[in-house]
């Protein structure tokens, strides 16, 4: 698969544009931020990389304008620095915002879960079930981690459409872009072997969360949720150690 089609698909799939609504420029400008958003926060553009303009018009085939607007979006989420008359770089991930959007994060979907596990529509479980199931079929596969990932967002998301609050997950979202890059890290690591080490865990954590509310409890659900969201945070400082040059520097 092309650059270019990998990049109009992370812009196709479930959860992937969900702060597209809070895009200001015109549908043009949408679809570069889009692609450019999914690059960067999988790490193909990892912090520090240089953002050419002229390079980047001519390979999302649009003018410097769309472009502009995309970019400055880009910034005002903290996942580009544009120096003016100079240069435009991926920022580095920056471990305070990560700790913000995690908080924020855990406030939202915990009452979610909550009031899911009080009334939860048969057929929104199901699909909630058949995103898991689906994990569970590639989970082992190494060459199925951008589809896991997929797959990963979609169930959130599904959450969130679930118990009627879309956009508030795609407020949420537009705050969270350092936390998705952490959790690229932590979800891409495999062992000698090659072998993805974290995916059953996240399955572990879904099903939790669903049995949670499938019971009908909603505490068992909103501590299931916790623990799933805070395994990628409580890693951070093994995964600050191991790429440095990805954050932040005099972050904790």
């Amino acid at each position: 698969m092309s650059e270019s089609e990998r990049d109009k698909r992370a812009a196709d799939i479930p959860g992937a544009g969900a702060d597209l609504d809070l895009f200001e420029g015109g549908p043009t400008g949408r679809g570069v931020y889009a692609a450019l958003r999914a690059r960067i926060v999988r790490l193909d553009l990892p912090p520090g990389t240089p953002l050419m303009r002229a390079e980047l018009a001519e390979t999302h085939g649009v003018s410097l304008t769309p472009l502009r607007d995309a970019l400055q979006q880009l910034a005002k989420e903290g996942l580009v620095r544009i120096y003016p008359q100079s240069r435009t770089l991926v920022a580095p991930i920056d471990t305070a915002a990560i700790r913000e959007a995690q908080f924020m994060r855990i406030a939202l979907e915990t009452e979610v879960v909550r009031r899911l596990a009080q009334a939860i529509a048969p057929g929104d479980l199901e699909r909630l079930r058949g995103i898991v199931a689906r994990q569970a079929e590639i989970g082992d596969r190494p060459g199925d981690i951008a589809a896991f990932h997929e797959l990963d967002e979609a169930f959130h998301q599904t959450l969130f459409a679930a118990a009627g609050h879309v956009q508030s997950q795609r407020v949420m979202r537009s705050h969270g872009g350092h936390l998705e890059r952490l959790r690229r890290l932590h979800l891409d690591d495999t062992d000698a072997a090659g072998r993805v080490v974290n995916n059953k865990a996240v399955i572990g954590g879904h099903t939790e969360i669903l049995d949670g509310i499938a019971a009908g409890a909603p505490g068992r659900a909103m501590d299931a949720l916790r623990r799933h969201l805070n395994r990628t945070v409580d890693r951070m400082t093994e995964k600050r150690a191991a790429f440095p040059d990805y954050f932040a520097s005099g972050t904790q």
